[in-house]
């Protein structure tokens, strides 16, 4: 680990308590406990198990050997730039680029079978944004890093990258978090969770609006931006009354990924002799750690 992927490591940790702490003090949703539902399946399987995983297949056994079998290894013609200018360049756009795919996931049938498992959070919060199909984070960080390692040479990207990696973490963490925050105007172009919020939502008013990652105004500039008090329209709730998805769902990791690739009856999966003990047993782990922690002096009972 170098020194930038050190620092950006610590930013990473230090965020977290932040998200915490302020979705604690300033729910926009009151109520939601910090071991919610579907908790585990986020932190461990999304988060931890399949973040480790993806992220070797990504960088060690696609990006890198193309760029090697191309003889590239030393390449790199944007090098010279300042490492803020290269940031910012990428930054901008790859958040082009994933605006137009989000879009494309939600309307089209294919592609969105690569996105539903994100939106079946029904619980939004700072974790909510680990949850996505392995083919869409495969899609999208194939596309979001290769340019990087491409237009860099090694020395450049090894500081570039950690620094995308990161902003992109923190600033998914920040879209998802459950706050209260009422930025007015600067939502025409800073996406955050006022806008987020909705784009999770359960209601078909807003099935197809807030696209946007990090940058709003691509959302406003394509006619799919919502807020209500920025672009007021008829509706009766000025914040969502129900998150997920409108259907059935599995709560499974693997169950989530074979869903994508073909249908199947939901409850009669999960009650399948191989499936249901484990769901059972991470309800009945995520219910002692709960215990736990709001109740320490029972471990020692």
């Amino acid at each position: 680990m170098n020194k930038t992927e050190t620092i950006t490591t610590i930013i990473l940790f230090c965020w977290v308590p932040v998200m915490v702490t302020l979705e604690r003090l300033f729910p926009y949703t009151k109520g939601i406990k910090f071991f919610r539902e579907g908790w585990w399946l986020d932190f461990f399987w999304y988060t931890i198990f399949q973040s480790y995983f993806l992220k070797i297949l990504i960088f060690d056994y696609i990006i890198a050997p193309a760029k090697t079998s191309l003889g590239l290894a030393n390449v790199g013609v944007l090098s010279n730039w300042p490492v803020w200018a290269l940031v910012l360049l990428f930054l901008v756009t790859h958040d082009f680029y994933i605006y137009w795919f989000h879009r494309l996931q939600h309307n089209t049938k294919v592609f969105w079978r690569t996105h539903e498992a994100h939106h079946s959070v029904r619980t939004v919060d700072w974790l909510a944004g680990s949850r996505s199909h392995a083919l869409e984070i495969i899609i999208n960080q194939t596309i979001e890093f290769a340019p990087i390692f491409f237009l860099l040479d090694v020395k450049t990207a090894a500081i570039v990258v950690p620094v995308k990696a990161c902003l992109d973490a923190t600033w998914g963490m920040w879209i998802h978090a459950n706050v209260d925050v009422h930025s007015g105007k600067l939502q025409y172009f800073i996406n955050g969770p006022e806008m987020h919020q909705w784009h999770h939502s359960n209601h078909p008013e807003v099935f197809y609006s807030n696209y946007s990652t990090k940058f709003a105004f691509w959302d406003w500039i394509f006619g799919t931006g919502f807020l209500p008090g920025l672009n007021p329209f008829k509706h009766q709730f000025l914040k969502p009354q129900q998150y997920g998805l409108p259907y059935e769902y599995p709560r499974e990791y693997f169950l989530q990924h074979w869903f994508a690739l073909k249908r199947f009856d939901v409850k009669k999966a999960e009650n399948a002799p191989g499936i249901k003990p484990y769901i059972n047993w991470t309800t009945m782990v995520l219910s002692l750690v709960k215990n736990s922690a709001t109740n320490p002096s029972k471990i020692t009972e």
